[in-house]
């Protein structure tokens, strides 16, 4: 009898460690970083930031670069977590780096205003090219006023108009404007009153009113 107990005993304790073993090797379900970036813009379109906050982080730390962006733009706002410029500055250069390039424009605000990072302008240059080069337009303006202006890099009017060219060709309104001034006084370009007052319209055009009074004096 008592031989029989123990087997039985045995048979147990078998059976437990197969089922352990079994459960083991089942799959967990997988991690879907872009689900959980999703989530958390349903959260903070809705202001649940503390909820927002932590899909982002999920979906920061999974490997979804916007989500990086956007931690850090809660940071550095203050949006569901205490206000952290530094945190935002190493997110926007985490998602900058994976590829992201509104964390690059982010970064280069960070670094022209001195938020969270000693101010440098030259790097700050260096990330308005890289977002431009990426085609986001606005960076292109800004990369040009800070070529026509030599903020943080060498003032170089032909490379302000190329950039200023660029953005209006973009659709950018300043773009064209400013490449309207360009013309207007020779700077960088031959001038062309012209051309000048053509980039004007243009601007006008798109809607910048400052524009369409400098191009109704010169109808």
């Amino acid at each position: 009898m008592k031989k029989v107990v123990v087997l039985l005993v045995c048979a147990v304790v078998l059976l437990v460690g197969y089922i352990v073993l079994d459960k083991s090797g089942i799959e967990p379900p997988s991690f879907d970083p872009k689900k959980a970036y999703e989530q958390g813009r349903a959260f903070y379109d809705n202001k649940e930031y503390d909820k927002a906050f932590e899909s982002f982080k999920k979906a920061c730390d999974g490997g979804n670069m916007r989500g990086c962006f956007i931690l850090g733009a809660m940071y550095e706002r203050g949006n569901g977590v205490e206000k952290n410029e530094q945190k935002a500055v190493e997110l926007y250069k985490k998602a900058c780096d994976g590829g992201d390039i509104l964390g690059c424009r982010n970064l280069g605000i960070m670094y022209a205003n001195g938020k969270g990072v000693e101010k440098d302008l030259g790097k700050a240059a260096e990330l308005y090219k890289k977002v431009c080069d990426g085609g986001e337009m606005l960076d292109c303006n800004v990369l040009g006023f800070m070529y026509e202006y030599g903020y943080g890099i060498e003032k170089d009017f032909s490379k302000a108009a190329e950039l200023y060219k660029k953005a209006c060709d973009g659709g950018y309104i300043l773009g064209c404007r400013n490449l309207g001034v360009m013309y207007e006084k020779g700077d960088g370009v031959r001038q062309d009153k012209r051309l000048a007052k053509e980039h004007f319209g243009k601007a006008c055009d798109l809607g910048d009113e400052e524009a369409c009074k400098i191009y109704k004096k010169w109808r």
